[in-house]
């Protein structure tokens, strides 16, 4: 790949984006990016896709360190693996340099000696870095290792790790691991229909409760147990998996990202595609993280970038695996929503009323039914029960032919998209009626019915055959995951209705304002507010008048310019908060006043040992919403811009909203919306509302100032930026800067 991590365009790439002023091409992941297929920090802007058919569908298998011999581990390993080549047609070669025959196969005793062209090499070997090149020149296709003692281990082991990467790398094959095992070959069943679910797991473990979820009727077409990541991702296989027509769900357990560029461009691919990635990333807690970088040697990324980045792409991130496979069972499996409304029918008042206060909370939209809707549902429901939504039916309804035509009423309604029935616990013969009737008219219908079977046993027959029985029910256990996997369908589905990806509207050329910022930076150092302040000023963004200045005669010049009343600070690059040092005075209105604080401002900094080069002679700028805006640099994805309340709130509050770049002017307004304080942005206590429009165009001008300056930019921080009463802009008032 071109760069780093962190995307920081190389010194000869620049100059030839500059003299050029296009990308030129370049090789990523094994495939060439056309010409214009790079943004202007020099990273591609589509995902590879690599063909893995041929890991998932061998014609061809070799087994290197197969055995055969009792209490080997390897034995077992070699037995499943010779099952699993039966089910998916490929032949098998044993490779084991001292034996002629392993469970009845003629095996070879070297990968030299393979008697045909090999799609897939199992290395059971403790150290597979010897085999890599014999596999290299054997033109062998893909190659899984088992083996442990890499990154996970600490410090020597990951640079087994990386000379292990760097061998595959040379040999042009592909590799699973190290550090996995053997989940991709499981026995999938092959007697389920409709969408299935595509597995992603780190730890192969936490991938059971999905894969077991084919005993509920669940389909599951792949398992990718990626292990380490040396060389193949989790983004490698989320790009498979999104153009693969079978596939309706991503499903991923997430420790640690490889690399947060590729990740974000392979949720892209699936967004482009419509098909949902639901993802448990663990390393919300310090706790969590450490376990989290123990266990695969990853980068576990700040969870608060990580979180916004998921959002951004419309990965869908569940907090336990309960909540992923529900979730990713309910979107695999249902048709698009035909409405947004929510509508909750129980048997009783008192789970109606539970189930619809934790739904609403949740943010999904329980309409009241209309007049008519309710007088037609009062012709099988006694007047005295409400069925304005939630529907109380009484119980007695469900026991006869009543049950479904109050179904049917419901999931006729145009406003109504998903029909939610919590039953909380079995109650033959009525729950089995009711269970029959919601599973009969889903059949029925295109909209999506949801059921809540409560009961602890789960062995009902009205649970394990009609409902799991269903393929249009979607069944839960717990109110809680109902209501998370529903709200997630309306979520994917309003994402990726209209998407478009931020990659397409991604700069491809350097901006005339590249130059002029290039020219401020200095390599290493911070910069003073004044040069902080220029270098805003080349991206257009506005900042006060004020003038440098080194002398007590210059600076009353200089506030006569300005024009009174006028602030007064100190300036150097090593001042990040000069408040606290007394270094800034504000509402000076004569030029005595100006002559006495420039006298102050020096002598503090001398009595602080701090070296100035001025002092700012500011324009006063009072009327308006302190706001921050900042760019910081994610060890996983690069730049990250930040917007949130300013002033001294940002550091009491903590309010604040990240983005990664690129991204358009919709995830920026998306931004203000996730703000605590969002309010203060439309005026309160009589106060105006603020420019709104001028702090998005903010945000976009300083997201475009990361992706061109890109590492080469550690951090910047505009903090106040004040936004004025609509109409009248904003006006960055203070600056910090920090060149890498």
């Amino acid at each position: 790949m071109l760069g780093s991590t962190h995307g920081t365009l190389t010194t000869d790439l620049r100059a030839r984006v500059v003299a050029c002023g296009q990308q030129t091409g370049a090789a990523v992941h094994g495939v060439t990016a056309a010409e214009g297929d790079l943004d202007v920090s020099g990273r591609p802007l589509y995902a590879p896709v690599p063909d893995l058919d041929r890991f998932f569908r061998p014609e061809s298998v070799a087994v290197v360190g197969a055995s055969d011999a009792d209490g080997r581990p390897n034995t077992g390993i070699t037995r499943q693996l010779i099952a699993w080549a039966e089910r998916v047609g490929a032949r098998l070669h044993p490779v084991h340099p001292t034996r002629t025959a392993v469970f009845g196969l003629p095996c070879v005793q070297s990968v030299a000696e393979l008697p045909e062209p090999v799609d897939l090499a199992v290395l059971l070997v403790g150290d597979p870095l010897p085999v890599i090149e014999e596999l290299g020149q054997a033109k062998v296709k893909f190659a899984v290792a088992f083996a442990s003692g890499f990154a996970e281990t600490g410090e020597a082991g990951a640079d087994a790790q990386r000379r292990l990467a760097a061998a595959v790398e040379r040999s042009g094959l592909r590799l699973l691991g190290p550090n996995t095992n053997l989940n991709a070959f499981e026995r999938f069943r092959d007697d389920l229909e409709g969408p299935a679910i595509a597995l992603i797991t780190q730890s192969g473990h936490q991938g059971r409760p999905v894969f077991t979820m084919q005993e509920l009727g669940v389909r599951l077409s792949h398992w990718a147990p990626t292990g380490n990541e040396a060389d193949l991702e989790t983004a490698d296989f989320i790009s498979y998996f999104a153009g693969r027509p079978e596939v309706g769900a991503i499903a991923c357990y997430v420790e640690g990202l490889k690399d947060g560029r590729s990740f974000l461009l392979a949720a892209d691919r699936a967004a482009r595609s419509g098909v949902p990635v639901v993802a448990v990333k663990v390393g919300r807690t310090e706790a969590g993280a450490r376990t989290a970088a123990s266990h695969t040697g990853k980068l576990t990324g700040a969870d608060q970038v990580v979180d916004a980045a998921m959002r951004q792409y419309g990965v869908i991130r569940v907090d336990g695996l309960d909540e992923l496979q529900d979730t990713a069972a309910l979107l695999a499996r249902a048709r698009r929503p035909a409405a947004d409304g929510v509508v909750v029918y129980s048997i009783s008042g008192g789970t109606g009323a539970h189930f619809a206060d934790l739904a609403t909370a949740a943010g999904l939209r329980l309409p009241r039914l209309s007049a008519a809707r309710q007088a037609e549902l009062h012709q099988w429901i006694p007047e005295y029960l409400n069925v304005a939504n939630p529907v109380d039916n009484g119980g007695h309804p469900v026991g006869d032919w009543r049950g479904r035509k109050i179904i049917d009423a419901i999931l006729a309604d145009p406003g109504v998209g998903v029909l939610i029935c919590p039953i909380t616990g079995p109650f033959p013969p009525m729950s089995d009626k009711l269970a029959q009737d919601l599973v009969d008219a889903a059949e029925a219908t295109d909209k999506l019915v949801c059921v809540v079977w409560g009961s602890p046993v789960g062995t009902e027959e009205a649970y394990r055959t009609t409902l799991l029985g269903s393929s249009r029910v979607a069944t839960f256990r717990t109110f809680g995951n109902c209501i998370t996997a529903v709200r997630a369908y309306f979520d994917h589905h309003r994402f990726t209705t209209g998407y478009r990806s931020p990659f397409d509207e991604a700069p491809r050329t350097l901006s005339p304002s590249f130059r002029k910022a290039q020219a401020l930076l200095r390599p290493g150092h911070r910069l003073s507010e004044h040069a902080a302040k220029q270098l805003l000023r080349a991206y257009g963004i506005r900042v006060p008048r004020e003038q440098l200045v080194t002398s007590a005669a210059a600076a009353v010049r200089a506030a006569g310019l300005v024009g009174y009343p006028v602030v007064m600070k100190a300036s150097a690059p090593q001042l990040a908060h000069k408040t606290e040092l007394g270094l800034v005075k504000i509402g000076l209105t004569s030029a005595s006043q100006i002559r006495d604080t420039y006298r102050e401002l020096t002598d503090i900094a001398r009595y602080e040992g701090v070296d100035l080069d001025g002092v700012l002679v500011c324009q006063m700028v009072e009327r308006g919403l302190e706001m921050v805006v900042g760019v910081t640099q994610d060890e996983l994805f690069g730049p990250t811009v930040t917007v949130g309340l300013g002033g001294v709130l940002v550091e009491v509050l903590r309010d604040v909203a990240v983005r990664v770049p690129p991204f358009g002017e919709e995830q920026a307004r998306s931004m203000l919306a996730e703000l605590r304080g969002r309010a203060l942005l439309e005026g309160v206590r009589g106060g105006p509302p603020v420019d709104v429009d001028a702090l998005v165009e903010v945000v976009l001008r300083v997201q475009r100032m990361a992706l061109e300056l890109g590492g080469d930019l550690s951090e910047l921080d505009i903090n106040p930026l004040m936004v004025l009463p609509r109409g009248q802009g904003a006006v960055a008032l203070d600056a910090l800067a920090v060149c890498r």
